[in-house]
């Protein structure tokens, strides 16, 4: 069974996604669930409103809940003190696709934090950037570049989180602020992308 914890959890940080107007590419969300390590995961990915299809600027979320958490939780619902307070592993990967050429990276590493604010007690850290030059053999653009920046964390739970799990709002909250003035400051970098694609044609 599935604790209300992560559901919660999952459903504050897309509520917060909405409150700063961040659009959800739907096709993208998955909910996961590992059947041989128990391991539970949801991915999804936003955008800035008003963005062309597929997005210049987006951001995938991903959410790991490890068995050891849920135990830990199941252990905490029983009564029993568990031997440590549950947490979620975060991830949030940062992209800008389509780029006509390939962008000055010290440019665009100066809009990318070395980390986040903190999200509940710590920080998401950046892991990696990598720029990519993709070209395609068929169709009419050619090549294209594309940068992903990847930050990754924990964010633990305390124990007035689990008995009121509304309380991870402020986490969830500094969560999807942090994402959504990222992507804006990558949107407004002078960076030249190819024009959008005809409608239904995927590049």
């Amino acid at each position: 069974m599935l604790d209300h914890l992560l559901v919660q959890f999952i459903g504050s940080l897309r509520a917060a996604m909405d409150n700063v107007l961040l659009q959800r590419q739907a096709v993208e969300e998955r909910f996961q669930v590992d059947v041989f390590l128990g391991d539970v995961s949801w991915e999804t990915s936003y955008s800035l409103p008003g963005e062309e299809q597929p997005p210049r600027v987006a951001a995938d979320v991903s959410i790991d809940w490890p068995t050891w958490s849920q135990t830990a939780y199941r252990s905490w619902s029983l009564g029993e003190p568990p031997g440590e307070l549950p947490e979620a592993l975060v991830e949030v990967a940062l992209h800008v696709e389509r780029l006509a050429e390939a962008p000055d990276l010290g440019n665009v590493l100066e809009a990318l934090p070395a980390e986040s604010p903190p999200i509940g007690a710590e920080p998401l850290t950046r892991t990696a950037v990598t720029l990519e030059q993709v070209r395609e053999e068929h169709g009419d653009v050619g090549e294209y570049w594309a940068v992903e920046a990847s930050y990754e964390g924990a964010v633990r739970f305390e124990e007035a989180q689990m008995e009121d799990p509304a309380a991870v709002d402020p986490a969830t909250g500094a969560l999807a602020r942090w994402i959504a003035s990222v992507l804006v400051r990558l949107a407004d970098m002078p960076l030249h992308f190819l024009p959008p694609e005809p409608d239904g044609e995927v590049a």
